[in-house]
């Protein structure tokens, strides 16, 4: 037999082999994934003006989605992952310092020894800022764990979109 006949067998043996899309039981049919939301959702600001040279405060607004909470930025154990915010260094705006909000504790009912500190529903981080004059769009990112009454998700980071414009000078 020749390549093409060989070919031409293979292909036709794939397709009685292989059932159409249309013949596949819902079971069987390929799901398409459906993107979960986030964990947490940075709210706003989308723009702030500053002055620039000058240290400024921005209040950084996030929410946590219903039935999760994150580990506030000083977990009470040193194998938890703090919730932390960072701006890159060649950004045009310094952090110069995060102040975050105190943790809410939280108790397992299995487990009511273990108490956490986390953030739930909407939390406000203040970032001590100095921006370079011009306008920035800055990639800043959240780093936290999740978690649910049951499970801890991986450790995520979620960009924050910032256009900080530093007026002046």
């Amino acid at each position: 037999m020749n390549c093409w006949k060989r070919k031409i067998v293979a292909a036709a043996m794939m397709l009685w082999i292989v059932p159409a899309p249309a013949q596949l039981s819902l079971s069987e049919r390929p799901s398409r994934a459906v993107a979960k939301p986030a964990a947490v959702e940075y709210l706003f600001p989308e723009q702030v003006s500053l002055p620039a040279g000058k240290p400024s405060v921005i209040a950084l607004h996030f929410r946590v989605a219903q039935g999760l909470h994150i580990n506030s930025h000083t977990p009470k154990d040193e194998f938890l992952i703090p919730t932390t915010f960072l701006i890159p260094a060649d950004s045009g705006v310094k952090l110069e310092s995060a102040s975050y909000p105190q943790g809410r504790e939280f108790v397992f009912s299995l487990e009511p020894d273990a108490k956490l500190s986390v953030y739930s529903g909407e939390f406000v981080i203040q970032a001590r800022v100095v921006a370079a004059a011009g306008d920035h769009l800055v990639e800043a990112q959240l780093r936290y764990q999740a978690c649910d009454n049951n499970a801890c998700q991986p450790p995520r980071t979620i960009t924050v979109a910032l256009d900080v414009i530093g007026v002046g000078q």
